[in-house]
C-alpha cells in the first residue's frame, strides 16, 4: 500500500519501526501523567473489536497482545505484542472509530489508561509525544491495511455503482478491508460462511456481525464514523463540506481552540481527492495526488481535535437570534455558534440516454487508482477542456489501452494550462478531438461504446469506450440553503458582493460572511471563487479569522 506520508518509509522494516516505537522513560512519565494506573491480570480483555472506547493504553510493566479476531474464513492473527514502554492504539483514537482489533493481557503487570479527553490534552500540549504517537498511528494503519483486512470483508461486484461508492468511501477513510468478488472462490466461501445470497450484496462481514445490502452510510455508522455530539454540546464552528476549503478551515479552527465539526455528504477530500495529480500546488514541485493532499489535511484536522463525520449529508440550516442549527438528513440537529459553507459544486452530466445506468459502471467523475484499475488496458474517453480533464487524460494514458480526449471547444489551450496541453499533444497514447461531443452511450451491464459527433461537420463515429471520464464542470451544491442569499446561478455571494442583501443593521459583513450573520462561505461554492485547490485552501483558512471576529462580536452573558 502506498502511503500518503512517504516520510514514514515504504519498506516493511521502516513501517514497523515507526509503528512499534518504544517511549523512553522520560517520554513515558510525561504521557502517563495524563492517565490513571491499573493492575491487570493474564487473559484480561483490554478492548474488543467494535468497542467505542478511545483510550490510549500505555504498558508500564505488563505484556499485551493485539490480535485480529477469528472469522468464519480466517483464524486469529497476532498483530502486535507490546511490552513496557509501548502503547496500544491507532488512528481510531483520533477519528473516534470503533476498535478494529482486540487487545488482551498476556502477562500481568500495570498499565496506564488515558481517556479521550486527556488524550486530546496530551496531543495538544506535548508536541514531541504528539508527533511520535501520530507517526506510529499512521504506520499502524498502513500495516493493518496489508495484514488485517479480514476484520472487514466486503463481498460484491466492485465494477458496479454501489461497489465503487463503497470502494471510494473505504479508500478515502484509509479503512483496512479485504474486497472479495462474489464470483471468486474466496468470495463464495465467505458468502456460504455468512449465510449470504446474491440478493444480500454488497455485504460486509466482520467478527461481530454481517451487514447486508450495505452502503457507505450504513458502513460509516457501523464503524463509528458518523456524527457524534461534541463534548461541549454546542460547536463553535460547523463546516459543511470537507474539500480543500473545509479541511483548511477545520485545521485552523481546531488548532486555534475552536470546537470544530466537519461534515461531508460523501467522504473527506471533495472533488480535489478525485484528482490523480496536482502539480501546481505550492511546496510540491513533483506533484501529488488529491487524495494524498486531502488525506494529510484530514489527519492534521484530527490531530488538533476537529470532529470529522462522513458520509453525513446536511439538509437544512436555520438561524435565530445569532444562533444556528444545522440539520442532517437523518433529522439530527447540530447547534453551532458559526457555520462555514464549503460544499463545493456537484458534477455536471451529459444529457444522454442511459447516463444513470452507467454511472459507476463505465462513467466516472474521477481518475484515481480505483477507476484506473477498472479500465486497465481498455479504451477510454475523457470529456472536458479544463485542467482536471487534462490531468485525467495523462494519468489514464499510463494505464488504459487508449485515451480519447473529447473537447467541445475548438482550442485546447483556451481553458487548459499550457504545460498540460504540451504533454497531451506529445503523448502517443492520447488522441485529441476538438469541436466534438459525445452524443450516445451503448453497452449492456456496463459501458462499452460511445458515439462521437463533430460539431463542424455533423458526422458521427462509434468509439470503443469502457470508461467515460466526465470533467465538464459543476453546479454549486446549495439546494439545502433556504435562508442564505444566492446568486441566480446558485453560488453564495459574500461580504462586498451582498449589497442590500446583508441582514444585520448594527455592523457590516465580515470577509467571507454571507447574508446571514455568523454564516460564512469559502471555496468553489462561493460566488467569484477561483476554482483552484490553493485558492480554496486560502479561503478556508482566511474565513476562520472572520469566524473569530464574529464570535468576539457575540453578546456575552
Amino acid at each position: 500500500m502506498v502511503s500518503s506520508f512517504p516520510e514514514l518509509g515504504e519498506e516493511p522494516g521502516e513501517l514497523s519501526a515507526a509503528a512499534f516505537h518504544v517511549l523512553d522513560p522520560d517520554q513515558f512519565a510525561r504521557a502517563a501523567a495524563y492517565g490513571t494506573r491499573h493492575a491487570v491480570e493474564t487473559g484480561e480483555i483490554l478492548y474488543d473489536v467494535g468497542d467505542e472506547n478511545c483510550d490510549l493504553i500505555l504498558i508500564e510493566s505488563a505484556t499485551a497482545e493485539v490480535v485480529r479476531t477469528p472469522t468464519a474464513s480466517a483464524p486469529e492473527e497476532l498483530f502486535l505484542t507490546a511490552g513496557p514502554g509501548q502503547y496500544l492504539g491507532e488512528m481510531n483514537l483520533l477519528t473516534g472509530q470503533s476498535r478494529i482489533l482486540a487487545a488482551r493481557v498476556a502477562a500481568p503487570g500495570t498499565i496506564v489508561r488515558i481517556d479521550g479527553e486527556q488524550f486530546r490534552r496530551l496531543m495538544a500540549q506535548d508536541t514531541e509525544i504528539s508527533d511520535l504517537l501520530l507517526r506510529s498511528f499512521l504506520a499502524r494503519r498502513l500495516l493493518l491495511a496489508d495484514r488485517s483486512g479480514r476484520n472487514l470483508e466486503v463481498i460484491g461486484d466492485a465494477s458496479t455503482g454501489a461497489g465503487l461508492a463503497l470502494q471510494t468511501f473505504l479508500s478515502r477513510q484509509e479503512q483496512p478491508h479485504l474486497w472479495l468478488s462474489e464470483t471468486s472462490e474466496a468470495g463464495r466461501q465467505a458468502m456460504a460462511g455468512a449465510g449470504l445470497t446474491a440478493a444480500d450484496l454488497p455485504a460486509v462481514v466482520t467478527p461481530r456481525e454481517t451487514l447486508r445490502q450495505v452502503n457507505p452510510g450504513i458502513l460509516s455508522q457501523h464503524l463509528g464514523l458518523t456524527y457524534r455530539r461534541t463534548p461541549k454540546g454546542v460547536a463553535d464552528l460547523t463546516i459543511v463540506g470537507a474539500g480543500p476549503a473545509g479541511l483548511a478551515a477545520a485545521v485552523y479552527g481546531a488548532s486555534e481552540g475552536l470546537e470544530t465539526v466537519l461534515l461531508d455528504a460523501v467522504a473527506t477530500g471533495g472533488q480535489a481527492a478525485a484528482s490523480s495529480r496536482i502539480e501546481n500546488y505550492l511546496g510540491f514541485p513533483f506533484g501529488l495526488s488529491g487524495k494524498a493532499l486531502t488525506g494529510r489535511a484530514a489527519v492534521q484536522a484530527l490531530k488538533f481535535g476537529a470532529h470529522l463525520a462522513s458520509p453525513c449529508g446536511v439538509q437544512g440550516l436555520r438561524s435565530y437570534g445569532g444562533e444556528h442549527v444545522v440539520t442532517l438528513v437523518d433529522g439530527t440537529e447540530i447547534e453551532t455558534r458559526t457555520v462555514l459553507i464549503a460544499t463545493g459544486a456537484a458534477y455536471r452530466n451529459l444529457p444522454l440516454k442511459r447516463w444513470p445506468d452507467f454511472v459507476g459502471s463505465g462513467i466516472y467523475y474521477a481518475a484515481t487508482e480505483l477507476e484506473a484499475q477498472a479500465v486497465a488496458g481498455l479504451p477510454v474517453t475523457v470529456v472536458g477542456g479544463a485542467n482536471s480533464a487534462g490531468q485525467a487524460a495523462l494519468y489514464l494514458a499510463r494505464r488504459a489501452g487508449k485515451v480519447t480526449l473529447v473537447v467541445r471547444g475548438d482550442d485546447l489551450y483556451a481553458k487548459m494550462s499550457s504545460y498540460l496541453v504540451d504533454r497531451i499533444l506529445a503523448d502517443p497514447a492520447i488522441e485529441v478531438q476538438t469541436a466534438t461531443e459525445v452524443t450516445a452511450l451503448q453497452g449492456g451491464a456496463r459501458l462499452e461504446q460511445v458515439t462521437l459527433t463533430s460539431r463542424s461537420s455533423g458526422g458521427s463515429d462509434p468509439c470503443g469506450c469502457f470508461g467515460l471520464f466526465c470533467f465538464i464542470g459543476a453546479t454549486p451544491a446549495t439546494d439545502w440553503l433556504t435562508e442564505v442569499a444566492l446568486c441566480p446561478a446558485g453560488f453564495v455571494p459574500t461580504d462586498v458582493q451582498l449589497g442590500d442583501r446583508w441582514t444585520a443593521a448594527d455592523r457590516g459583513p465580515l470577509p467571507f460572511e454571507t447574508s446571514v450573520p455568523g454564516v460564512f462561505a469559502a471555496g468553489d461554492v462561493r460566488l467569484g471563487s477561483m476554482k483552484r485547490v490553493a485558492a480554496a485552501v486560502g479561503e478556508g483558512a482566511s474565513a476562520v479569522r472572520s469566524v473569530h471576529q464574529a464570535l468576539a462580536l457575540r453578546p456575552t452573558g
